[in-house]
């Protein structure tokens, strides 16, 4: 990690932030943690910031943590921990709310750079044949990159822009949920309950199995959450949030709950994200709900090397279960979770059919039970989708009227072995009859 940061570092001008990364120390020999006294002298010039690949957790280096403000008498926000050492003293881990005490003091992108990382996103998502984004993360940078390219022609997918912050001078415009058309349109309110698995800050009723001091973090007290939820679905925002333990979907669903009660049932199309473990006794109230279980099934091949070790083999039964899910009649939207996962959709289609890792290991997968048919996961990836956007009348189906938006795929999905799954590409994609990708241009 060090030698990568240090290479980079060479290639820029002083001063300069290093973001991104994307580590992840499961994948390393030691699978510990890394600290700023790893990376100190590597860029004793850049100030850097970088993050776990499930965005829950980042690595800050001295310079970073100074610019910032951030000492060894600074105290962790509500919902988020500055992680020490046994002297008490900053070791450059920030979890969840504590990130903010960095990103807060970096200089934003200039509107170039964002325009090229938007482009360079779109041409990815082209050739893997994935034809509408819906965007967890769309700030009003990044929404803004989206309007120019849209105006110049040169979308390439469908954006459906969930917000999870600055939103607003959109409630007080009178933006609601589906304002734009079928190329660019605004989503939901994107609230989150709490952190991640890998990061050891999902929120669960017992503690961790492999750290017994801590259940995990809320980002939000309950109350907070609550009146978060109240505030979206009042300005017309379809509410969002994200919960992995098993305590934060309850919650989550508790909300949900008293959201239905307080201002009477309707089509308000809310979304767990994420969904990754659930007591058995929450599922029948996904479906009483009408609660979205939006779910990344490459999530569980790639945890499941961690997963026992982390929440134990009791909770692990209660973790990625598509088809108990699917069995209860839950909506089910499939997605990648996209920089945290690969963005092609073969991957997840196979993890839902397979529940084993790319070598086929283990031998009938990992929780069989909990696999779905190909038809089912194809379903969940298209219509799935569609319908938690609000947008199944208008695609997730191939029909007439319905939008152009076409993938041809090297191998028939439907009748290969699962394994050959991971070695479909796309030859062409299409988007609104538009060709966007050809495999033998490319």
């Amino acid at each position: 990690m060090a030698r990568t940061l240090s290479a980079h570092a060479a290639r820029l001008p002083g001063g300069r932030w290093i973001r991104g990364g994307y580590w992840d120390h499961e994948i390393w020999p030691s699978q510990a943690l890394p600290t700023r006294d790893q990376i100190d002298a590597a860029t004793p010039a850049h100030p850097v910031f970088v993050e776990r690949l499930d965005g829950h957790m980042a690595l800050a280096n001295s310079l970073a943590l100074q610019l910032a403000g951030i000492s060894d008498t600074t105290e962790s926000p509500a919902g988020g921990t500055i992680v020490r050492d046994d002297h008490g003293r900053p070791t450059g881990l920030l979890k969840d709310n504590a990130m903010a005490l960095v990103t807060r003091a970096i200089p934003p992108d200039e509107s170039g750079d964002v325009l090229a990382k938007a482009r360079a996103a779109l041409k990815h998502a082209a050739s893997l044949g994935v034809t509408t984004i819906q965007d967890m993360t769309a700030s009003a940078a990044e929404l803004t990159a989206y309007q120019v390219l849209y105006e110049r022609g040169e979308l390439t997918a469908r954006i459906y822009a969930i917000q999870n912050c600055d939103i607003a001078g959109l409630i007080a415009a009178g933006v609601r949920t589906g304002f734009g058309d079928d190329w660019l349109r605004i989503g939901g309110r994107k609230l989150f309950a709490d952190g991640s698995m890998g990061s050891g800050t999902a929120a669960f009723y017992e503690t961790y199995t492999d750290d017994p001091s801590t259940c995990g973090l809320l980002i939000h007290t309950p109350e907070m959450l609550e009146e978060l939820v109240f505030a979206a679905d009042e300005a017309g925002f379809q509410p969002i949030v994200h919960a992995i333990g098993d305590r934060a979907n309850t919650l989550v669903l508790d909300v949900f709950e008293k959201l239905e009660a307080v201002r009477g049932k309707r089509d308000r199309r809310v979304r767990i994200e994420h969904a990754q473990v659930v007591r058995r006794e929450d599922l029948a109230r996904f479906k009483a709900l009408g609660v979205i279980a939006s779910i990344q099934p490459s999530h569980s091949i790639d945890d499941m090397r961690w997963a026992a070790r982390r929440i134990g083999e009791r909770r692990c039964a209660l973790a990625y279960n598509v088809r108990s899910f699917v069995d209860a009649g839950v909506h089910v939207a499939f997605g990648t979770d996209w920089f945290v996962e690969p963005l092609n959709p073969m991957l997840g289609l196979y993890a839902a059919v397979t529940r084993q890792f790319p070598d086929g290991t283990p031998e009938r997968g990992w929780y069989p039970e909990e696999r779905v048919s190909i038809e089912q996961a194809v379903a969940c990836y298209t219509i799935g989708s569609a319908y938690a956007e609000r947008a199944e009348d208008r695609k997730g189906t191939l029909a007439p009227g319905k939008l152009a938006d076409l993938v041809v795929l090297s191998k028939d999905i439907f009748a290969i072995p699962p394994q050959a799954i991971l070695e479909t590409r796309p030859l062409q994609t299409l988007v609104g009859g538009r060709v966007v990708y050809e495999a033998w241009t490319n």
